[in-house]
This record gives C-alpha cells, structure tokens and sequence, in this order.
C-alpha cells in the first residue's frame, strides 16, 4: 500500500451556487412579474361593474333631401339588374359543357316585355348571359341587338310582367351642370349600389369600343366603378338621363370623373335594336384611306380610297384614287360646310343626320375645291 501524504485529506463534495447568469434570469423574471401585476391592477382600476347600456337619443324627421334619396332608391332600384358575361368551357373529365363568369355589369329595364338596355361591353363576347332582378331572381338573357358605336345592347329575358319594373325615362337636352344625379349599379359586384353626386360637365366626348367617338357625353361625380358600367343615371325626379358607361382612372378605380351616355342617343338607339336588332347609320358609300395614312401625305381631311360602285358617293360623282396611275383620290375637307380634318369629324357630321338626307360634301379635286350633293345612304351594319 502506498504512502499517502498527510495532506492529502478527503474532499467535501462541491455544491455549485448561482451563476451570473442565472442571477440575472431569476432578477428580469421578477420585473416581469411586477409588471404585469401592475399592468393588471390598473387595469382593474379602468373597469366599472355598474356600466349599463346607453340611451338611444331621439331624433327628428330625415331631412328633406335624405328622403327625397331614399324615397328615390326604393322607387327606382327595382329598375336596375345585375349582368353577368358567361364564356362557356368544356370539363376535361366529363366533357360537359360550363359557364364561366368572365365579366359583370349592370342594367336597367327598358319594358315590361323583358328587354334589358346595357353597355354592349359589358356583354361583349358573351357566350351567354344572365340577368339578376333586383330580387335576386336570376334569368337567362338573349342579346337581341348593339350598337358599338355608341356602347349600348339591348338583351330579352323571359318573366312575368309583374317582375318586371320599367325604369322611368327622361331627356339629357336640358340637362344643367351643378344639378344631382344619382347613379344605382353593382359596383365590384356589390348589387344594388346607390352613389350620389352632380353633373360636373355636358358635351364631351369618348371613344366606344369601336373606335368611333360618343358626342354629348355627360361627366359626373357620382363615383362609378368597375361593374356599374350599364347602369342608370338619374335625376332628382329619378328619371334616366343616362347609362354609365365610363371613368376617367389611372387606378382602374373611381377619382371622381365618370362618363354616361346620354338619354336621348339610347331613346333613338334602343327601339331600332328592338325592331331589327341593328342601327342603320347614314353613310357615303366609300372606303376611305386611314388618317395616319393621309396626314404622312401632308394632307388633311378624308381621302377617298374607292367610292363603292351604285353608292350614293358613285351617283353624286365622288372619285375613287387612281393606283393604276397613282392619281390621288378625292379629299373630303367639309360635310355642310363643317371641317372635316379627320374620320372623328366625319362620323360626327354623319350622326346628326338621317338616312335619305342631303348633304354639301366639299372636297379637294386637282387642287380645286368643289361641292357636291350627296344623298345619305345606309352603312354596312354588323348583326348580333
């Protein structure tokens, strides 16, 4: 057995005490305990167990104006439906054939008959429609007729006259900037919508969808957006002075500028559609040269490409261009005696006139201006 060294006594087992670290775990675990404890207390100090129910404070009769907007709604509402653009698409698995929303708008009844007046964007492309009344009934629509150039479509459903509710019809003519307007629609699908606001502005001008300009245009602040586009805009008396049609957005969204046709253009649209399901539009029987075309010749106005043979244009001696010896065509500069710089100012001369009326058409001819009577004939129209 070895020696041990007589120092070399037995040791105490070692119990470690707290760290640092723990020290200041157990110190941050009091200050939060303390904390919430006095975030509790005052809390307390906020409650009242004696807290009851508010009074209702009495109130007198709406305004005038507010009645009048409400008495306006529940008249008119009625009115205005829900348009939904079907496209239709076929099930891989099943091969049935879909429906598939792909576009919503808005509405009004024009008859108790079931013709439905909209934008004809709103529908355009449509493999089918569908039509929801104002009590969510909801009917398979027929498109009877458009016309692009104005954006309006008329659309048959078939229900009872008792659920049907034509929309009151006024006149856009003596219609005066500052007056109120009412506009009622789906907007973001949100149906039966009511927005308020004034005509901020008379006389101006969009493009429709085919390219041509809408003259008369009626600009207000009634806030218009996406899914409101065919629906009605009123007067105080709850009349239609107007389909939305537009906004005026860099956002896609409402900022106070939208545009509605006006009244009057959808009374004369409206009754052709229903009759023959197309608008016949005077014409000149010509084929014109675009206007790009014609101003990178340095000219301005309308120039005659081909006068179509046995056209009013053919019979009033209009002269086609000559590509054979590169002679230029007659340039349409005036339509009685208004200028004509471009295809804009011709469908505007044209629109105020009627198939069968004369008109003085001023054209440029070797230089030499001269003036010839044209008797108005029907354009091409495109069927629905």
């Amino acid at each position: 057995m070895e020696p041990r060294d007589e120092f070399d006594l037995p040791r105490k087992p070692h119990i470690p005490g707290p760290t640092v670290n723990g020290w200041l775990v157990m110190i941050l675990l009091a200050l939060v305990i303390v904390l919430v404890y006095r975030d509790v207390r005052r809390h307390n100090q906020l409650l009242d167990p004696e807290a009851a129910e508010r009074l209702v404070t009495a109130r007198g009769d709406l305004a005038d104006d507010e009645m009048s907007t409400i008495e306006l709604f529940k008249n008119i509402s009625p009115s205005v439906v829900h348009v939904t653009n079907l496209a239709q698409k076929i099930d891989a698995n099943n091969f049935n054939v879909m429906e598939i929303p792909r576009g919503v708008g808005s509405g009004f009844i024009w008859g108790d008959d079931g013709y439905i007046v909209t934008n004809y964007h709103v529908i355009q492309g449509a493999a089918a429609a569908k039509v929801t009344l104002a009590d969510n009934t909801v009917l398979d629509a027929k498109l009877v007729g458009f016309d692009d150039s104005k954006d309006i479509a008329v659309l048959k459903v078939n229900a009872p006259p008792e659920k049907l509710r034509p929309i009151l019809v006024g006149s856009s003519s003596d219609l005066q900037v500052g007056q109120k307007v009412f506009a009622i629609g789906s907007p973001f699908e949100l149906d039966q919508t009511l927005t308020t606001g004034v005509i901020g502005g008379l006389g101006r001008e969009i493009q429709s969808v085919s390219g041509r300009p809408i003259q008369g245009v009626i600009q207000t602040d009634a806030a218009i957006n996406p899914g409101n586009s065919g629906g009605p805009l009123l007067d105080s008396s709850g009349r239609l002075i107007g389909v939305n049609t537009a906004i005026a957005s860099p956002s896609g969204g409402s900022v106070g500028i939208g545009f509605a046709v006006p009244v009057d253009i959808v009374r004369r649209v409206v009754p052709q559609l229903i009759r023959t399901g197309k608008v016949e539009r005077p014409g000149l029987g010509v084929r014109t040269v675009d206007d790009r075309i014609t101003r990178r010749m340095g000219l301005e106005g309308i120039l005659v490409d081909k006068v179509l043979p046995g056209s009013a244009a053919a019979k009033a001696g209009l002269r086609s261009m000559d590509r054979e010896k590169g002679g230029v065509g007659d340039l349409i500069t005036a339509i009685n005696g208004h200028e004509v710089r471009n295809h804009d100012d011709l469908y505007l001369a044209l629109d105020a006139r009627s198939i069968g009326d004369t008109v003085k058409v001023t054209v440029l001819r070797d230089g030499k201006g001269i003036e010839l009577s044209v008797i108005l004939q029907p354009l091409p129209t495109v069927s629905p």
